[in-house]
């Protein structure tokens, strides 16, 4: 599992240890598994957030993992072009290529490491799929995308398309160098991931190496979830255990603990012990009344009507022209 790695993890800035007499350790409310399920034009994906109260997700309203899945030639699939309101999609690629186009403008490839933050505000059109150079080979896919919800005052904001290069997040380690922490958007430990965000959230990406125990400075007045993308091992004070694949809601406080299993579960396509790899993301919540359908996410059912008639009508915007060999677009 590639995405960022460092040569030397001891030479990045270190997360100091939360000190035990002040800082109060999130606990356990719910381990939850995610089934598995198909998107799109049939792309694997794990529901990351199946089951879960909204309540406990705000300001998160959808997580999908995408893969891991090692494609035979011509089996990479991707989605159709499709509308969005209401929010934003957060889609970061761990291994292989995504091309993403949309009707503002924005898009282009993401690969390892990289992550497309889109705004879908009061519309916008988007496609999601894989280089036809991919297509032709196959290769490995692995990523997630997830929906960041939108207070109801920004529900109509224009859109907007962030790129965030894989060199571009904020590097950190745990005190002992056995974490690597990719802070994606938001702060940890007085450090700022390039994400630019209209609800207040923190996304990052840790590994942590066989045996290894991060604990995260967490602002109380978010949220907190982490799931696991691979590997196994224990979160919170009790040490509930956790594996590939499931979600844990985390109660308050200003601490969260993971470690990974003291034994590896064999290594990786890379040569490297499993660990754990997890991602930790929270927010402030918005606490306002959600209405989702498809692929908008607004207030209240007469707004979900308004958005389907405005995409239906063309309003929230058109499929940009494809040039085709030979010929220029004018």
């Amino acid at each position: 599992m590639p995405a960022v790695t460092v040569d030397d993890i001891l030479l990045l800035p270190r997360i100091s240890e939360p000190d035990p007499a002040v800082a109060q350790d999130r606990p356990v409310l719910a381990v939850t598994t995610a089934p598995s399920g198909y998107e799109g034009e049939g792309f694997p994906v794990r529901r990351a957030f199946a089951g879960v109260d909204l309540r406990a997700l705000d300001p998160f309203i959808h997580m999908d993992q995408m893969g891991e899945v090692n494609y035979a030639p011509g089996e990479p699939k991707g989605t159709a072009w499709h509308p969005h309101r209401g929010f934003e999609t957060v889609t970061y690629m761990i291994d292989g290529t995504f091309r993403h186009q949309d009707s503002n403008g924005g898009g282009g490839l993401i690969t390892n490491g990289d992550t497309q933050w889109m705004t879908a505000g009061g519309g916008i059109l988007h496609i999601e799929e894989p280089p036809e150079d991919l297509v032709m080979t196959g290769g490995l896919f692995h990523g997630f995308q997830l929906w960041v919800n939108l207070p109801a005052r920004l529900k109509m904001t224009g859109p907007r398309y962030q790129d965030i290069r894989a060199g571009q997040v904020a590097l950190l380690s745990s005190p002992d160098g056995g974490a690597l922490v990719r802070v994606i958007a938001g702060e940890v430990a007085g450090h700022r991931g390039p994400g630019v965000t209209h609800t207040p959230i923190t996304l990052l990406h840790a590994t942590l190496e066989p045996g290894a125990r991060l604990r995260l400075p967490w602002r109380a007045d978010f949220n907190a979830l982490g799931y696991v993308l691979a590997g196994s091992g224990t979160v919170g004070p009790d040490r509930r255990p956790v594996r590939t694949g499931q979600l844990t809601v985390f109660g308050p406080g200003d601490v969260i603990t993971v470690a990974a299993g003291r034994h590896s579960d064999g290594p990786r396509a890379d040569g490297h012990n499993q660990g754990l790899d997890i991602l930790v993301l929270g927010g402030e919540p918005i606490r306002e009344p959600v209405a989702a359908y498809g692929p908008f996410v607004m207030n209240t059912r007469d707004e979900l009507v308004q958005a389907f008639e405005d995409y239906q009508a063309g309003r929230l915007g058109s499929i940009p022209a494809e040039p085709h060999p030979g010929h220029d677009v004018l």
